[in-house]
């Protein structure tokens, strides 16, 4: 199932660069259609070695950001995207770089640009004092059918793209309030363990994505609550159950990875059986 869902070709698009840093993997028939664009300046450049160059004439994040931003208008005219946030995300190669230029979130993907995210696996803890062992256990929240991507899959108790100027953590408290009302002084307590990488092809383009993982033991009597209209339920679940949810595609791939990282590490299925990246 996973295979099924994590297919990529790198033969069907191009690396995407600003300053010969790779940013995306840009689907070649998405190409065509910026190559097409008329915003003042060329959005493309000639390929060469399997590489294009994005914005060639620009020099600065700024002149990028805003010629980026008339791309993003085009795209939305043309009905090319998926909602529209408001929210700018990076268009980097790292996470820990100063950003080439700033992009409307719903256009990274269409770009095939590279993103990052914070995901929360809510551990729940088992209720009583009883000395046998207890069954695993773990919050999930099923995404609101309105959502623009992924509505009505189920996810991890807390997820949430990383827009720029933030980082995982401060990603992840302020998702863990909005989302499923864990308080900051909580939330800060989330143990992190790295970050799982997804490159797939989607029907908006490519999700190239960074999911920084982190785990949270919650009370026996958390229940959670949302506070953003971006989830329909919650549900409190065993592992046998976790697992068909996964086995069936209807949680989302991110919060699958996520979660078999987390089941792994815990020993609660054999690593054998979990082998996630190389």
């Amino acid at each position: 199932m996973l295979a099924a869902r994590t297919r990529f070709d790198p033969a069907r698009h191009w690396r995407l660069t600003v300053e010969g840093r790779q940013v995306g993997w840009l689907p070649h028939a998405h190409a065509d259609t910026l190559r097409a664009m008329r915003i003042g300046t060329d959005v493309l450049g000639t390929p060469e070695k399997g590489a294009v160059a994005l914005l060639p004439a620009l020099d600065t994040a700024a002149a990028r950001s805003g010629a980026l931003a008339r791309v993003a208008a085009e795209l939305a005219r043309q009905g090319a995207l998926r909602g529209w946030r408001d929210e700018f995300f990076a268009v980097t190669d790292s996470l820990d770089a100063e950003p080439l230029a700033m992009m409307e979130r719903a256009a990274a993907r269409y770009l095939g640009l590279l993103t990052f995210a914070s995901h929360l696996n809510g551990i729940a803890t088992a209720d009583g004092d009883s000395d046998a062992p207890a069954e695993p256990m773990l919050w999930i929240a099923r995404r609101s059918h309105s959502k623009a991507v992924d509505p009505g899959l189920w996810d991890n108790l807390v997820a949430g793209g990383m827009p720029h100027g933030s980082d995982p953590l401060a990603t992840l408290v302020r998702e863990c309030e909005e989302e499923s009302g864990i308080p900051p002084a909580l939330a800060a307590h989330a143990q992190p363990h790295g970050f799982v990488e997804v490159l797939r092809e989607i029907d908006e383009g490519v999700q190239w994505e960074q999911v920084f993982v982190f785990d949270l033991q919650v009370p026996a009597d958390f229940v959670p609550v949302n506070r953003d209209g971006e989830v329909a339920e919650h549900r409190r679940i065993g592992l046998a159950p976790l697992l068909a949810i996964m086995a069936d595609g209807a949680m989302t791939l991110d919060a699958t990875l996520a979660t078999l990282d987390a089941l792994r590490r815990r020993g609660w299925i054999p690593a054998r059986h979990c082998r996630i990246g190389n």
